[in-house]
């Protein structure tokens, strides 16, 4: 009896992991949307944009500041951050390689970015992670982090 009812909870097992790394890989997609979805905001310096990306309860920890709590903060500091990169002339691109994963309702994302200034000189390089959160079937950042492969200048 226990080899059989092993033998049913392996064939149950063997049938279902192709759904799951199936939905697992739909995921992945959908996390890594909403990286691109960050990356256009902010280089449109659209504050709104921005703001729908985070759960209303998010933290973002910007290198060399305090962390930022909640939605409305984000979206005011990455605006900001946003409007000043703009005005620079920054262009903000992501690397080729970028990971990510998920488990139920919690998923992640990591890679690295390249930050270019108005000529095209490459001015920082760096790496992020963010930490989703999937709120009525939608991916959105929970906690999101970055910081450069260098010191900041003094």
């Amino acid at each position: 009896m226990k080899a059989q009812l092993a033998g049913v909870m392996f064939l149950a097992a063997v049938c279902a992991a192709p759904a799951w790394a199936a939905d697992s890989k739909a995921d992945l997609t959908a996390i890594q949307a909403v990286d691109n979805g960050w990356l256009k905001a902010f280089s449109a310096a659209d504050g709104e944009g921005l703001g729908r990306l985070y759960d209303e309860n998010a933290v973002l920890l910007p290198p060399n500041a305090p962390a930022v709590m909640g939605r409305a903060a984000i979206r005011d500091f990455l605006l900001k951050e946003a409007q000043g990169a703009a005005k620079a002339g920054m262009v903000f691109s992501f690397g080729d390689k970028r990971e990510g994963g998920s488990s139920g309702n919690l998923g992640w994302s990591s890679g690295t970015y390249t930050v270019k200034d108005k000529d095209g000189k490459v001015v920082e390089t760096g790496k992020f992670l963010s930490v989703n959160k999937k709120v009525n079937g939608k991916w959105m950042y929970l906690r999101d982090t970055w910081n450069a492969d260098t010191a900041p200048p003094k």
